[in-house]
């Protein structure tokens, strides 16, 4: 599968909206998906180690010293289009829209009412610690490994500032998104980066729908 043109995805049109519900992100309700980080200073990354490729595995000491990469993870509202820039990654986005894809507009500065994905992925190789910098609220889209992965399997947890959010390996995400503005997250997550993609408006003619109210 050719990877996705971040920067120019060219959704197609008319699609249906599958709305995902909102809920608060707490220790409990992160379960299975991560946890809440409160100190990002003294938070560990999961390594997965490299996989084998025959019966024999590999040894116990390798395959999972690749290290970790840090950087910052900006993500920006213009107008209808929310970008993101992970520079742990060197990588650079349109990760969503607060309209249709094909009317939006990036020369206004209202306030998103909602947030449209159009593509989610997760890492097999780590996990992935998102910390704020702003102290200001914002939401991470998530689903559970597996990938028969379905829109309706996703649910977007909303987090109020104060602490970070931290995502096992294999975990279905596509960032972490400001409910309006631009918001700048601490990003630690591993050095391979093998990313693994769904595109929801080819693969299931929809775009995935939260709002941001």
């Amino acid at each position: 599968m050719n990877a996705p043109d971040y920067l120019n995805p060219e959704i197609p049109e008319n699609l249906k909206r599958i709305n995902i519900p909102v809920i608060t992100a707490t220790a409990q309700t992160l379960k299975g998906y991560g946890c809440m980080v409160d100190d990002p200073d003294n938070f560990e990354i999961e390594i997965v180690r490299w996989p084998a490729a025959g019966w024999r595995s590999v040894d116990e000491d390798t395959g999972d010293e690749g290290g970790v990469r840090e950087g910052t993870f900006i993500s920006q509202w213009k107008g209808d289009v929310l970008y993101g820039r992970n520079t742990a990654v060197n990588g650079h986005y349109i990760l969503g829209y607060s309209t249709d894809p094909n009317g939006a507009d990036e020369s206004h500065d209202k306030n998103p009412q909602r947030l449209l994905l159009w593509h989610a992925n997760y890492h097999p190789d780590s996990g992935q610690l998102f910390f704020p910098l702003d102290n200001k609220p914002f939401v991470i889209p998530l689903a559970l490994p597996g990938d028969d992965v379905k829109p309706e399997d996703f649910v977007c947890f909303y987090c109020d500032g104060s602490q970070g959010v931290y995502i096992h390996p294999n975990i279905w995400h596509e960032g972490i998104f400001p409910i309006k503005g631009e918001q700048r997250f601490l990003d630690r997550q591993g050095a391979v980066h093998a990313r693994v993609s769904v595109d929801f408006a080819r693969e299931f003619g929809c775009l995935v729908e939260m709002p941001l109210k």
